[in-house]
């Protein structure tokens, strides 16, 4: 299973000139709310400085922390949907275990660019998943996938010519 955190990102962004958000988050005062937001912080702060999940690959044991406050986070969310019509958006990448990817996103250097954003844009509806990887100013990476709603917390997802994967959706 490859673990990753991602958070989504404007398609349009609002068009108040004073918002510096991009999506309206709906809060409700709970425990269980807070412990959620606690989870999530908790877990954003640890892989802050792990450039996407590069350094983490040569640390195991931050490795583990990281996994750990996913399903930390995932445990939060029991009983909540995370697979649903929400998680159809254009998500930015934070951190990963996926191999591939951060194959690519350390090796741009070798082709004289670097990895801008990493991005993942979900179609729930339409059953897809498509990775995109970009390298300023005008080049991209891109890996089309179909994917599969597996339970209410959990999408499996198949490249072309691969085999099934497994992406635990925390949103």
């Amino acid at each position: 299973m490859a673990a990753c955190f991602s958070q989504p990102i404007p398609l349009k962004p609002k068009t108040s000139p004073k918002s510096t958000s991009f999506y309206t988050l709906k809060v409700t005062c709970s425990s269980a709310t807070n412990q959620s937001q606690s989870a999530k912080q908790h877990l954003l702060s640890l892989i802050s400085d792990q450039d996407r999940g590069l350094k983490t690959q040569n640390d195991p044991e931050k490795r583990a922390t990281i996994i750990q406050a996913i399903y930390a986070m995932a445990e939060q969310g029991k009983g909540t949907v995370t697979t649903g019509n929400s998680l159809s958006a254009t998500w930015r990448l934070l951190w990963t275990t996926e191999k591939e990817q951060l194959f690519i996103i350390e090796k741009a250097p070798l082709f004289g660019t670097k990895a801008g954003d990493v991005l993942q844009v979900i179609d729930v509806e339409k059953k897809t998943l498509n990775n995109v990887i970009t390298f300023p100013p005008d080049r991209v990476f891109f890996v089309r996938s179909n994917i599969e709603i597996a339970s209410s917390q959990r999408v499996n997802f198949r490249s072309l010519n691969s085999t099934p994967l497994e992406l635990l959706c925390i949103l």
